[in-house]
């Protein structure tokens, strides 16, 4: 800080202002005191070395801490500036710092140098990476958010759209290059892939060449695009595709996955596939057990034929994890209340050899007496529902899933003559709940491993991981509604998601997944600083364990009382 001394109209105004530079790199200066005129200054600090008197009061200034500086400066009667923003976020430079760890700028200048173009796709692809992860919404109010950042972005409204199209038709560039980035990050274990498709409805009524009418996963009656991901073995992101919301999801993967092999350049032969009942093919498992590779699938029950089924439900012949020796009888420990107490919570399995039409694999069914027991009270509150409903005269539709107690509920539209009844009447169907009750406590997959059971439960176990993904696509990051219409920003914006996806999912990792998403998202979005001018930034987020892992992980910091301009420039340059 130093002296300042104005001379209007032969009158002297002295102040104390503070030089300053901006985070654009730019020198300025704030007035910290107003001292007054001549007449003012001589009365406070003297007639005699008045000038002396006001240097040494400076020093005295200068050699405050930043603290008791903020203290002095505000000023109860003054009102803030106007249309000045003060408040910023600064949870995205942790997602900056992994974004720049994985060298996405330079699969951005290849495509640049590819096409010439003059925006700069990096600055507009890591900002939509960071938006869609601290404030997902469409992309104009993406460009309105971004505004938000510390670090301000540079880029036009017109040129975020632009780049859209580039990075539509460079997906598979983007997904092969930031996977072969990935390696230089974290280890990626790609002996277990893991496969699975949701789809993404429109608020539309005609469809197009992408949008189409399908079975929707949410059950609306909207066009549809449907999205598959691969996952690698350890939850991280590998993949994604878009297709046709009329296409059948089995079609995608043989595809998807041989382009994966080849472009990742993957040890196919060490190579486990593990999906849902959705993609049990004997095409696909016959792809998937060539060149020793291998699948894990899970299996419908409903759909096994009746030879098996007997074998399923036959109470006889099941065995316990790492117990080799003894079978165990259900129906024995089911009429045995301490017995049912003991193995109430244990895992019983069995081996069933079957076959597809090329492929010989093994169905290995579960059974547990708790899971039992959470299917029917599942089914019991549907039921009542059902029950409910026909009492209130509330059934306006036929339950299309199971999870719909509607399903429960059945009409009569004629009477006993045959005759068309003048009010339909309903009734609970006891066939449908006896015929799913057969099944609760179940489940079964299918196979071609031999050997270790307790590593194909292993790899059913981490299939969780990529339901997960699809939830935090669409609740966490809002992946719809798009708001977009063209083909090749719709395709972007899921690509931009799919970045998003796994630069959150790396974070989990290395924070060893100790907190839950919406932990992790909600610190990032509220950690935000405001601007004291001349001084820095002062925190106003709460200091949390996970703050103080993150700044741990990072190694940087942005939980001081005050963060001065030079230390928030060194926090950008460390995360380059």
């Amino acid at each position: 800080m130093r002296l300042n001394i104005r001379k209007i109209n032969n009158y002297s105004y002295y102040s104390i202002i503070k030089d300053y530079t901006n985070l654009d790199g730019k020198r300025s200066t704030k007035i910290f005191e107003k001292l007054g005129n001549q007449e003012q200054v001589e009365e406070r600090f003297g007639k005699i070395d008045t000038i002396k008197r006001i240097k040494e009061y400076i020093n005295e200034l200068n050699n405050e801490n930043n603290e008791n500086l903020l203290k002095r400066e505000y000023n109860p009667n003054k009102r803030i500036s106007n249309n000045i923003k003060r408040n910023f976020n600064v949870g995205y430079l942790f997602l900056e710092k992994l974004y720049n760890q994985l060298n996405i700028k330079s699969i951005c200048d290849s495509i640049s140098d590819k096409y010439k173009f003059k925006f700069d796709l990096n600055e507009i692809l890591s900002y939509l990476v960071y938006a869609r992860i601290i404030y997902p919404s469409s992309k104009l109010e993406t460009f309105k958010q971004c505004q938000n950042f510390i670090e301000q972005p540079k880029f036009k409204l017109h040129d975020e759209y632009r780049a859209l199209s580039y990075i539509a038709e460079n997906m598979d560039f983007i997904q092969e290059q930031l996977f072969n980035n990935s390696k230089n990050v974290i280890k990626r274990n790609s002996s277990a892939i893991y496969y699975d498709c949701t789809n993404y409805f429109f608020d539309i009524d005609n469809e197009d060449d992408l949008r189409k009418y399908g079975i929707s996963k949410e059950h609306r009656p909207n066009p549809i695009v449907g999205m598959g991901l691969f996952m690698d073995g350890d939850g991280l992101p590998l993949s994604c595709n878009i297709y046709p919301g009329n296409q059948n999801e089995q079609k995608n993967l043989i595809p998807e996955e041989t382009k994966i092999v080849n472009s990742f350049k993957l040890d196919s032969t060490k190579m486990i596939l593990c999906t849902d009942a959705g993609l049990d093919s004997d095409e696909i498992k016959n792809f998937n057990v060539k060149d020793n590779r291998g699948f894990v699938i899970t299996q419908s029950l409903k759909k096994l034929k009746e030879e098996y089924k007997n074998q399923v439900f036959n109470k006889s012949d099941w065995r316990i994890l790492n117990d080799l020796k003894n079978v165990y009888n259900l129906e024995t420990i089911e009429s045995d209340d301490s017995l049912k107490e003991k193995y109430y919570e244990t895992l019983f399995y069995k081996i069933i050899q079957t076959e597809t039409k090329s492929v010989k694999q093994d169905l290995i069914v579960t059974f547990c007496f708790k899971y039992l027991d959470y299917n029917r009270n599942i089914r019991n509150s549907q039921i009542e529902r059902a029950k409910k409903s026909i009492e209130t005269n509330n059934v306006t539709r036929k339950g299309k899933n199971q999870n719909d107690y509607k399903r429960f509920i059945d009409s009569l539209n004629s009477t006993e003559n045959g005759e068309v009844a003048e009010n339909k009447t309903y009734s609970i169907n006891q066939d449908l709940i006896n015929e799913e009750s057969k099944y609760d406590g179940y489940y079964a997959l299918t196979t071609n491993l031999v050997g270790d059971i307790n590593k194909i439960f292993k790899i059913v176990k981490g299939r969780w991981e990529i339901e997960e993904s699809f939830r935090i696509m669409k609740s966490d990051f809002l992946a719809r509604p798009v708001n977009l219409s063209r083909e090749d920003r719709i395709k972007a914006h899921f690509m931009t998601c799919f970045i998003s996806l796994f630069i959150y999912r790396l974070l989990e990792k290395k924070l060893d997944y100790k907190y839950t998403t919406s932990q992790i998202l909600n610190t990032l979005r509220n950690m935000n600083m405001i601007e004291q001018k001349g001084l820095g930034f002062e925190p106003i987020y709460e200091r949390t364990n996970i703050t103080d892992d993150l700044h741990d992980l990072f190694k940087f910091n942005t939980d001081l009382e005050i963060v001065s301009y030079k230390k928030i420039k060194k926090i950008f340059d460390k995360n380059l």
